[in-house]
């Protein structure tokens, strides 16, 4: 807790100082203020930058404040918080990163404060994608654990968002300066990583695996009252079942967290693509309770537009604010997407699922799992052209995507460039389908 009697400074660089959101030994954190960007971002501060003679703590801390530092602005994915700007200053070194309103999901550890399983799993599944993208920009984080995992809260209080923080002990693989070593929290710490010797990633899968086991359990894998007997706890024993510790726990719930447990690396996921999707099969099986039915959760929409093909040239980043900003929809069959006449001002992609497409009451076409229904008026240059010239029904219960002019409009440059190219892959195919159903020469005209 910050300590309340500390005079605030007013500005730390070009930052308003706002408040005190927390404080450690070395450093402290502040909400401030960006007056050109018009945001309010968290400041970390180092107490002091050259430590004091014979103390090699202070060392210590500069070196995890540049392996932090050294990562201002490479980092770009909506579950790892953004570091923004790094300030070498000789008194006080600060980093400058996103603010996050909410807690930490050391405050969901507790028996009493327990978030529900599917949620847990859907948090488990985002943070396994986030630390996946961490590792393919070079990085191991080391360091994984609730303190260290910021819950986003709505405007109820629900947690409906997870991110990444703390990078000062990440192992940078293409840096060429010595890195420290022997970092990290031990209750979350696998064998590898406590003998202090080569990791991969496979030890926040571990750290990822003893999160998600609190969260779920109440309490960590292994607990002892003193160092010594929780180091032998994790190299010799195996942590209890979940089964058993809470209502709802299934048996393939447990082999997830428990593989992720093992204690020999090469026994956990091979990558964090298989531990994601193990963690994603377990929400779409049913093999954990639903606590909101017939919702389309998170996961399942990544998922979904994974494997369409009008989104593969979409990456990671640009999928997650797809499911982020579309609307997402569950249509029963014989409900009408479309009605002839009927002005367009969205198109739908079709994630599961049939559509009929209807010409004058005659079927014309049956539109199935990837494709998009609706861009034709949604595209044309003028209100006369908007009008659909079909009636478009389901036939086969289906999830669509939908999207509106203003949705587009939120998006990202890189995204909106990647629906554009993805359009012209479906108009290219539509006018190829309409010259072979005319049997017109394929030529240029």
């Amino acid at each position: 807790m910050p300590r309340v009697t500390d005079d605030l400074p007013s500005h730390i660089g070009r930052y308003q100082v706002l408040r005190r959101l927390g404080e450690g030994a070395t450093s402290e954190v502040f909400l401030a203020r960006d007056p050109f960007q018009g945001q309010d971002v968290a400041i970390k501060r180092l107490r002091a930058w050259a430590p004091p003679a014979g103390a090699p703590a202070g060392d210590i801390a500069h070196r995890f404040f540049s392996a932090e530092a050294a990562l201002a602005g490479r980092l770009d994915h909506p579950n790892v918080v953004a570091i923004l700007d790094a300030v070498a200053s000789a008194e006080s070194p600060y980093l400058v990163m996103e603010y996050v309103p909410g807690v930490t999901l050391k405050h969901f550890c507790r028996s009493d404060r327990l978030l529900p399983l599917d949620q847990i799993v859907e948090l488990g599944f985002k943070c396994a994608m986030a630390l996946g993208y961490v590792y393919r920009q070079g990085l191991i984080h080391r360091d994984v654990k609730p303190a260290n995992l910021l819950a986003v809260l709505d405007a109820s209080g629900q947690v409906v968002d997870v991110k990444v923080s703390d990078f000062g002990s990440a192992l940078n693989l293409h840096a060429d300066a010595t890195q420290i070593h022997r970092v990290g929290s031990l209750a979350y710490m696998p064998p590898e990583q406590i003998d202090g010797g080569d990791v991969d990633c496979r030890a926040d899968m571990y750290a990822l695996g003893a999160v998600l086991y609190h969260l779920i359990g109440g309490r960590p894998p292994f607990d002892a009252p003193h160092q010594m007997a929780l180091m032998h706890q994790i190299y010799h024993q195996a942590p209890l079942p979940l089964a058993g510790q809470r209502e709802g726990v299934t048996a393939a719930l447990d082999a997830v967290v428990q593989r992720a447990l093992a204690k020999a690396p090469q026994e956990r996921f091979a990558d964090w693509d298989g531990f994601a999707q193990a963690l994603s099969a377990l929400v779409a099986g049913q093999q954990v309770p639903l606590n909101r039915l017939g919702e389309v959760r998170d996961s399942e929409r990544f998922n979904l537009l994974r494997a369409l093909e009008f989104f593969a040239d979409f990456g990671d980043v640009q999928l997650w604010e797809v499911v982020r900003r579309a609307r997402w929809r569950r249509y029963p069959v014989g409900h009408a997407l479309f009605k002839r006449g009927q002005e367009g001002n969205s198109f739908h992609i079709v994630a599961q699922g049939e559509v009929e497409v209807f010409r004058d009451g005659r079927l014309v076409a049956t539109l199935g799992t990837g494709t998009s229904v609706g861009e034709m008026a949604y595209l044309a240059p003028n209100p006369d052209l908007r009008r659909h010239s079909t009636d478009i029904r389901v036939s086969r219960e289906c999830t669509t995507i939908c999207f509106t002019p203003e949705m587009l409009g939120q998006l990202s440059p890189a995204c909106q460039h990647r629906f554009d190219r993805a359009f012209i892959r479906v108009l290219v195919r539509r006018l190829h389908a309409a010259h072979e159903a005319l049997a017109h020469p394929r030529r240029i005209l």
